[in-house]
């Protein structure tokens, strides 16, 4: 993978300095900030968020004024759960592009993640609003967590149910609506959601472990135990299967 990234970048390098030829010094420095920026996003993309961060500090130090950079280094910051230099770096980027979608929702999962969910749901009402737009359901399920974290619940299930019109196997949306079906009191549904969702990613032992606590609250305790069974296969070891051990243990007694 590290092989041909760089010799992606060997080539990346090549063409832009053959491309130099008879630019201005600006234009040059643009194309090469672009090439920097790029290897960054592969950068970021494998999680080697210092790498990332090197190169898209050197683009920005040639040209600052790219939208893309400036929505990538928010990425970033984001990904570290530094919300505030996040927040910073989409603002720059929605003043170089004030319809950029990706960087309106990316500004609401920022807030989102600063738990100011006021500030999310304006950015993310932001996003819906723009019919050109083409991941909508993104903004919906960002704005049904908002809504069930402030404790409105119908809201919350308005637009979870607005993002799986648009997309009906969208997992973060299948769980969103069934913790929201959960606190509603209303738990078949809740586990008819999550049952989707394991369909959709059988190897998530997170789902499996959701499934588990629906079927307990279901009262299907064998169901419930099959499923912390499964988080346990699929997870050794971690913090999870520890509490789906715990939970296999409570319920086994009651089927």
């Amino acid at each position: 993978m590290k092989r041909n990234l760089f010799f992606w970048f060997g080539c990346a390098v090549l063409m832009a300095a053959v491309a130099s030829c008879g630019m201005t010094n600006n234009e040059t420095k643009k194309k090469e900030a672009e090439v920097e920026r790029r290897l960054g996003e592969a950068y970021l993309q494998q999680g080697n968020f210092a790498s990332a961060l090197k190169e898209f500090k050197k683009a920005e130090a040639k040209y600052p004024n790219d939208h893309l950079l400036q929505y990538d280094l928010g990425l970033l910051y984001a990904h570290r759960e530094r919300y505030d230099e996040a927040i910073v770096h989409y603002k720059k980027a929605l003043e170089l592009s004030p319809n950029f979608g990706a960087a309106l929702n990316s500004m609401g999962n920022a807030y989102a993640g600063k738990k100011d969910w006021d500030q999310a749901i304006f950015y993310y009402n932001k996003v819906i609003n723009d019919m050109l737009y083409a991941t909508p359901h993104f903004a919906y399920a960002g704005l049904g967590n908002a809504y069930f974290f402030k404790g409105d619940w119908q809201r919350a299930e308005k637009n979870y149910l607005q993002a799986l019109n648009i997309k009906p196997d969208f997992v973060t949306a299948l769980q969103g609506l069934s913790e929201t079906y959960i606190a509603m009191g209303r738990v078949p549904e809740a586990v008819e959601k999550l049952q989707r969702a394991v369909r959709q990613v059988p190897d998530n032992a997170s789902l499996h472990f959701q499934l588990a606590r629906a079927y307990e609250l279901a009262l299907e305790f064998e169901r419930a135990y099959r499923s912390y069974l499964k988080v346990i296969q699929l997870a050794p070891g971690s913090a999870l299967a520890e509490q789906a051990e715990e939970g296999a243990s409570k319920v086994k007694p009651l089927f």
